[in-house]
């Protein structure tokens, strides 16, 4: 009786293997596994925070999380990169903007001042619509002098003096030597305030012809002239 029922069991058990096969003869695996994640999740997290150092699973949690972090990493370089590149349009852009300043967009004046003694200011008022930069110094010409006045170098400013609209700028101008050293004195009655280019020396537009005083303005072979400067008490401390 044992060895008649031993034969359905078996039989039993090879109908059971042929209905996990499908119609094809191939045998059902069961859905495909799930790709891994690039998620840590809070199981894995929490195996990986009891798993001791070196196991399977603190090594995967460890793994994704350094991945992780140099995506961060490069999406933060990215960013950065980006507003650097932004940032030097801007800039290149602002200085696009800018003109020269000169006698066609600014207002300029010249007076001889009581302290320090044999000095005289010039004045130059940005009256246009756009930033102009005054550079280097002006170039002096009393009436028809054939001589051009030296710069005193120990003035140079840090950065090209820039002006908004509205804004001034300023040069002060050493007339004479305070001790008499100077030779080739002279009364100038006419002032021609140059201006220079980006490069030294270029033309910078047009002159200017501020009004001098009525009895004019004594010069000797010492003078010389700051370079243009913000502030006009910088301008007159040389």
């Amino acid at each position: 009786m044992r060895t008649y029922h031993a034969l359905p069991v078996a039989l039993l058990a090879a109908l059971a293997l042929t209905a996990c096969q499908d119609g094809t003869g191939t045998k059902d695996e069961g859905a495909a596994p799930e790709p891994a994640s690039a998620t840590v999740t809070a199981e894995q997290a929490t195996r990986a925070a009891h798993a001791p150092a070196g196991t399977k699973d603190a090594k995967d949690a460890k793994d994704t999380k350094n991945a992780k972090d140099r995506q961060a990493t490069q999406a933060t370089k990215s960013r950065q990169a980006s507003k650097a590149a932004q940032g030097g349009k801007g800039a290149k852009g602002a200085t696009a903007t800018r003109v020269s300043c000169n006698g066609s967009n600014t207002t300029v004046t010249a007076r001889p001042v009581p302290r320090p003694l044999n000095h005289m200011l010039i004045t130059v008022k940005n009256t246009g619509s756009k930033m102009c930069d005054l550079t280097y110094y002006p170039v002096l010409r009393f009436d028809e002098m054939q001589w051009v006045p030296q710069a005193i170098e120990d003035s140079q400013p840090q950065a090209v003096t820039t002006l908004a609209p509205g804004e001034s700028g300023y040069a002060g101008v050493s007339l004479s030597a305070a001790d008499g050293s100077g030779e080739w004195g002279t009364t100038g009655h006419k002032l021609t305030v140059g201006f220079q280019g980006r490069t030294p020396n270029s033309d910078g537009g047009p002159s200017a012809i501020p009004a001098l005083p009525a009895k004019g303005v004594y010069y000797d072979s010492t003078l010389k002239v700051t370079y243009w400067l913000r502030d006009m008490d910088d301008a007159l401390s040389y």
